[in-house]
């Protein structure tokens, strides 16, 4: 039977090469994305696990040297460049034996360097004074790729004597390479410039998923019941010449599975095509490399076997009328019609995410997994279980509403196989509850954290905070003394507008003390804020970190401004025309003159480094909902095509009957629009409530509703969901002609 089975498949005239075709193509489609869902979520582990390198040293302030291994001096730092973080490690050895990291042969000597290729790129081409001059020594070799995140990383290993960092505040003594990711990291300095929260990395991976692998799934199934209801007719007429339900089932299960391996065959070529496309994506904030992109055994094997198995087994339960009996086809009964029971898996998803909005999140990432991936997968399941009582319930609706014939007919159509009705529209309304999820979570986070947007006063004010930290992570109770050489070397940097200075307050028992500026000089700098009126001092009270200032009108200081130059200076401020230049010579001066505190940073470069986590979840946002919704217009244009050529006798019937084609594409727009819209409002309601309660549990944070944006975005889904169904209109001419009317 399965020769048999492979010879009316291949060779089974026109409408079986058609068919598999069509299965084919659409399973490769889906099965294409649903490997590059698989490989974007390997891409994010890899490019994860390559910071954790730049970890070393952070789990202890000295290690002592084994029989083997010599000691090496590490000094970790950010520095920055036009908004671009630079990764920097200052290293020393001890001995032949020192920790190497990877990417490098061996640690540089003092007064060589090594520089990733990107940075060497952005050595060469800019003038020394603006970036070279901040780096002592000569390039000696390029960092490999091992080491980089991405292909765009900035990062440098600059050698120096033992000497030269013993003394560094920050410097550490180590005796190996750290294999700790960010993902695995839960300190507060998690590896420089990673692209997604260290601590939150495998529950968003989680959801996303979950996100992506649903609506891909629905399209793979949807495209092996393509022409289900003519393949029932055949294999009913089969079962009437003699063959018993075990032949028919193994006949249809070849078919089935042969077009689902071809296509998932032709689906791994999709993957490797879309690849290159895929890398420079940042779907974590930074692209990846291409090799990023790949899929381990268990992906391979899982795709390459569930598809055909799937598919099988969706062929053998769309013949269970069949098996039953031969005539089961042609003597259908209307089916039960949906229960309220269906709405119980849903309401039981979104009563776990409850749960933990009264009981609290767990404590562990893993815990939170495990708290909040069911109650997801939980509400999704649920929306495709309460899809079809949605369904019966709009078409009772429409046919209470309906005045003329398509209308009625549409929603008889509707009452009668609410399923089939809904599975058409069933990948839109995941998508959809998806996006609102998505949308609805970012737009909160935004609100809370996303900072402020950047203004041209905030790109040119360049702030320096002296203070410094040690080892231990607290404050050093001096800082150092601005000479009147820097000064006068700022000053003179063309672009510079002022250089002002913030003053230390004498001492009030807090590690980091409110800063110090006359009223005059903080007008020369509106990125900081403004003074209260008729005050003469002002006292800025930079964050914890004792580095970002927040613009704001800063209450007045007792102090008059006369007496501020006798106070030491904790930060220096250099205002300039906003000119790169000007920018990154006057920071080259800072970091030449202090080169063991922070990098100087703009304004603007610290609202960015504060939205970062938000910049990284609207990233992973945009990846779901860029790429659920194509993935459900297929499914719906592969269902809507399907339902048309499965009832090519009933329309040629009601054309027969005297029905005009306008009244059939009434029918077809109504039982596919009406459904579509009553479940697209049931979904995303649930997402917005879905979005709530993990906000509630997760941080604590209320919903806040997505602006007229969402609802426009929303609304363009809709429409381009409606005019796909119009496009298949035309078909309804050619199937429903008196050719089709007869019986087989």
């Amino acid at each position: 039977m399965i020769r048999f089975g492979l010879r009316l498949t291949l060779r089974g005239g026109r409408d079986a090469a058609t068919r598999l075709v069509l299965i084919a193509t659409a399973v490769a489609i889906g099965v294409g994305l649903l490997l590059a869902t698989l490989a974007g979520l390997n891409a994010v582990n890899t490019q994860n696990a390559r910071f954790a390198w730049l970890e070393t040293g952070r789990d202890a302030t000295a290690t002592q040297p084994s029989s083997n291994t010599d000691v090496a001096w590490w000094q970790l730092s950010a520095d920055m460049f036009q908004g671009k973080l630079i990764g920097r490690v200052d290293v020393a050895a001890t001995g032949p034996h020192s920790p190497v990291p990877p990417g490098i042969p061996a640690l540089p000597g003092p007064g060589q360097f090594y520089a990733s290729p990107a940075m060497s790129k952005l050595l060469a081409a800019t003038p020394r004074g603006e970036l070279g001059a901040r780096y002592p020594g000569r390039q000696i070799g390029t960092i490999g790729d091992a080491a980089l995140p991405a292909p765009n990383s900035l990062i440098m290993i600059i050698g120096h004597t033992p000497a030269q960092l013993a003394h560094a505040p920050d410097a550490r003594q180590i005796t190996s390479i750290s294999t700790t990711s960010p993902s695995s990291c839960n300190g507060p300095d998690c590896a420089i410039g990673a692209g997604v929260n260290a601590r939150g990395i495998d529950l968003v991976l989680s959801v996303v998923t979950v996100a992506l692998l649903f609506p891909v799934l629905i399209f793979i199934a949807t495209a092996t019941r393509l022409s289900a209801a003519r393949r029932e007719q055949r294999f009913a007429a089969m079962r009437l010449v003699g063959a018993t339900p075990r032949q028919v089932a193994v006949i249809s299960t070849v078919e089935s599975s042969l077009a689902a391996a071809v296509g998932t065959a032709l689906g791994f070529g999709v993957f490797f095509v879309l690849r290159p496309a895929l890398a420079p994506i940042p779907f974590t904030g930074e692209p990846f490399f291409i090799s990023d992109l790949s899929l381990n055994l268990l992906d391979v094997v899982l795709v390459a076997v569930g598809v055909p198995l799937g598919a099988a087994v969706a062929a053998r339960l769309a013949l269970r009328r069949v098996t039953t009996s031969p005539l089961g086809v042609t003597r259908s009964v209307t089916p039960a019609p949906p229960r309220a029971w269906r709405l119980i898996p849903l309401l039981l998803g979104l009563g776990q995410l409850a749960y933990f909005v009264a009981a609290g999140r767990p404590a562990s990432t893993g815990g939170q997994i495990l708290a909040f991936l069911p109650g997801f997968l939980l509400t999704v399941v649920g929306l495709v279980i309460a899809g079809p009582w949605v369904t019966m319930q709009s078409s009772r609706f429409l046919a209470r509403r309906a005045h003329r014939p398509g209308a009625l007919i549409a929603a008889r159509r509707l009452s009668d196989n609410p399923q089939a009705g809904f599975r058409a529209i069933s990948g839109l309304v995941l998508a959809l509850f998806v996006t609102t999820v998505a949308i609805g979570v970012i737009t909160t986070i935004t609100a809370n954290d996303g900072g402020a947007r950047s203004t041209s006063a905030d790109r040119a004010t360049l702030v320096d905070d002296l203070v410094q930290i040690d080892k231990a992570g607290q404050r050093l109770p001096s800082v150092p003394s601005v000479s009147s050489s820097l000064l006068a070397g700022l000053r003179s940097t063309p672009g510079v507008i002022a250089v002002l200075l913030v003053h230390e307050q004498p001492s009030t028992g807090q590690e980091f003390p409110p800063g110090l500026i006359s009223c005059a000089d903080l007008a020369r700098a509106p990125a900081l804020g403004h003074c209260a009126p008729g005050a003469q001092t002002a006292a800025i009270d930079p964050d914890a970190a004792g580095s970002r200032f927040q613009p704001r009108n800063w209450i007045a200081a007792h102090i008059p401004p006369t007496d501020l130059a006798r106070l030491p200076v904790r930060s220096v401020v250099v205002v300039t025309n906003g000119s790169r230049a000007a920018v990154e010579r006057a920071r080259t001066l800072l970091e030449l003159a202090y080169p063991q505190t922070d990098s100087p940073s703009t304004v603007a470069e610290w609202q960015a480094d504060n939205g970062k986590r938000t910049a990284a979840y609207q990233q992973l946002a945009n990846v779901v909902i860029i790429a659920s919704l194509p993935i459900a217009g297929c499914t719906l244009a592969v269902s809507v095509v399907a339902g048309l050529n499965e009832r090519k006798r009933p329309f040629s019937l009601l054309r027969l009957t005297g029905a005009p084609l306008r009244v059939l594409r009434r029918v077809v727009l109504f039982e596919s629009a009406v459904p579509l819209l009553a479940a697209a409002a049931v979904s995303i309601a649930t997402g917005f409530l879905a979005a709530h309660l993990f906000l509630r549990s997760q941080m604590h944070e209320t919903l806040q509703p997505p602006g007229a944006a969402f609802w426009g975005f929303v609304a363009a889904g809709l429409i381009a969901s409606l005019a796909i169904i119009a496009s298949t209109l035309p078909v309804l001419q050619r199937i429903s002609g008196p050719e089709n009317a007869r019986n087989d």
